[in-house]
């Protein structure tokens, strides 16, 4: 039993609200209840695996005789990778988020959960494996570790490590594979990201497992994941946050819309991807409700995991990913892998998948056929996705995912409606204890960028943390963005009325990509 001080119900700016927190009770508590919508499965692409690209200088690829993905018993121990080179590793363990950020005095840092599971793994025989590493990324070649974040919520954070970049707040709440009781720990790391400044750790959410954080800050959303409920806390103030809404929603991963008004909630049980409005939480309206605004599912849709929104020339997208297989929590298909998609939302309420980021190996004959490979023996392991992230959410062109056993995977999505993967990595064979000493990759982390430098940041559950860069120019460009001067030529007084037409019609195509920079 967790004895902690201060249980008195959460005082919000608008009162007091039920206790959202009961340490020493089963139940999924009080909370708004949603009106639930119907769940929709439009027609979508047939899901086929995303091709890969040449392999250029200094890449050690997997054999083309097997699938994309696969790495059987007998692969080089070294390591397998396309288009991409190591220039880093730190620490020898690795959780779920791997998050990027530059303080206000320039120092670039690197947050990342070392634990797959707590205290399993807290002794590690190849060194210490216990709560959030802080490393100074001044040089990226050499990641030097400066801190260390213990609070409990930090140790055993599960996939709720959140980063909110505008102001420099770290938080996480208490989790495991399931849910553990909501403690929420907080951190400001903007003056100095070398030495994040612990502000609280208090039991205000009713449960965790992952998160959301609104861009603005201001408001840090727990989620129970395995029962229903989602806490939505006020860190206005981090050294006195409080809960201001309280919903039974079955959610795993949400994250929130840049004005903070829709929240793009997996759900984990449903098979399903949630859009919910949130705008009376982000106006701190008194008995804030939110509401549902539409529910998609797709085809082998396993445990959504998370989903992100973001724009290409102004029109909305989200990026989907699953985690495992329909078989990972049920006695669903073990060789149907949710992977990942892109989703157009632009209508909010008839979302639709346009495309799908899988590989060879996640197709249900070559999932079956690679089974009592290194890593496939766990069904929380294997050929599946769990994580992906863009570095930006205006006209992202790069995803990165791990992939687990299939390490990290890297997807150029210039073209939505064609992706493309264009690099991997997979980490060198270690032996330890959370791959049952098979050697297995179990890539899990949320990657993070460093654009400019063409790199990426990663967590291998087995052997630590991984500073890739993407090599032999793969790495896709922005278009270049049409001038204004371009776009306004005007038409030729000798041109036919039907290339006129046509010119016109040029001229409008170059003014929208001017303006949204497709």
């Amino acid at each position: 039993m967790l004895a902690l001080p201060g249980l008195a119900a959460a005082a919000g700016p608008l009162g007091p609200l039920p206790a959202p927190n009961d340490l020493f009770a089963i139940g999924e508590g009080s909370g708004q209840q949603p009106y639930t919508v119907p769940v929709q499965h439009p027609a979508e692409p047939a899901q086929t695996a995303t091709p890969l690209v040449k392999c250029g200088a200094g890449s050690q690829p997997a054999s083309r005789d097997i699938p994309d993905g696969r790495v059987p018993s007998g692969s080089d121990p070294n390591g397998l990778w396309c288009n991409m080179k190591l220039i880093g590793h730190q620490g020898t363990s690795g959780g779920f988020k791997a998050l990027r950020y530059i303080d206000d005095a320039g120092h670039e840092c690197a947050f990342y959960d070392t634990a797959l599971l707590f205290p399993t793994n807290a002794v590690n025989f190849a060194g210490p494996s216990l709560g959030v590493a802080v490393l100074d990324m001044s040089d990226p070649a050499h990641p030097v570790q400066t801190d260390t974040l213990t609070e409990l919520p930090m140790m055993s954070p599960h996939e709720s490590l959140a980063l909110n970049p505008k102001r420099g707040l770290l938080a996480a709440v208490n989790g495991n594979p399931t849910t553990y009781p909501g403690l929420v720990s907080i951190y400001d790391a903007h003056q100095d990201c070398r030495h994040p400044v612990l502000q609280s750790t208090s039991p205000v959410a009713r449960y965790g497992h992952e998160s959301g954080f609104a861009p603005d800050g201001k408001t840090f959303y727990a989620t129970g994941t395995a029962v229903k409920s989602v806490t939505a806390i006020d860190v206005t103030d981090p050294k006195a946050p409080h809960p201001v809404w309280q919903g039974t929603e079955l959610v795993h991963g949400m994250t929130l819309s840049d004005d903070g008004t829709r929240a793009y909630a997996a759900d984990p049980t449903g098979g399903d991807m949630l859009i919910l409005d949130t705008t009376q939480i982000q106006r701190r309206n008194p008995n804030a409700q939110a509401f549902e605004i539409s529910r998609l599912t797709w085809k082998n849709a396993s445990i959504p995991q998370n989903a992100i929104p973001f724009t290409r020339g102004g029109k909305p997208y989200v990026l989907e990913f699953d985690e495992y297989t329909q078989g990972t929590t049920s006695l669903g298909n073990s060789d149907a892998v949710g992977a990942a998609r892109i989703i157009d939302i632009s209508d909010e309420r008839q979302p639709r998948v346009i495309s799908n980021l899988r590989l060879q190996i996640n197709q249900e004959a070559d999932h079956r056929a690679a089974k009592g490979d290194p890593g496939t023996t766990s069904p929380a392991q294997g050929y599946a996705a769990h994580y992906c992230n863009i570095p930006t959410r205006t006209n992202p062109r790069i995803v990165a995912c791990s992939f687990i056993a299939s390490g990290l995977r890297v997807f150029d999505i210039s073209d939505l409606l064609h992706p493309k993967e264009i690099g991997y990595y997979v980490a060198p064979s270690t032996p330890a204890t959370e791959n049952g000493y098979d050697g297995s990759n179990y890539a899990m982390s949320q990657p993070a960028f460093a654009p400019a430098r063409h790199e990426i940041w990663y967590s291998d559950g087995a052997s630590g943390f991984n500073v890739l860069r993407v090599t032999n120019g793969v790495w896709p460009h922005q278009p270049r963005r049409p001038s204004a001067k371009r776009c306004r030529k005007t038409a030729h007084p000798k041109r036919t009325s039907a290339q006129a037409h046509r010119h016109r019609s040029a001229k409008r195509t170059c003014a929208r990509r001017a303006q949204g920079h497709a």
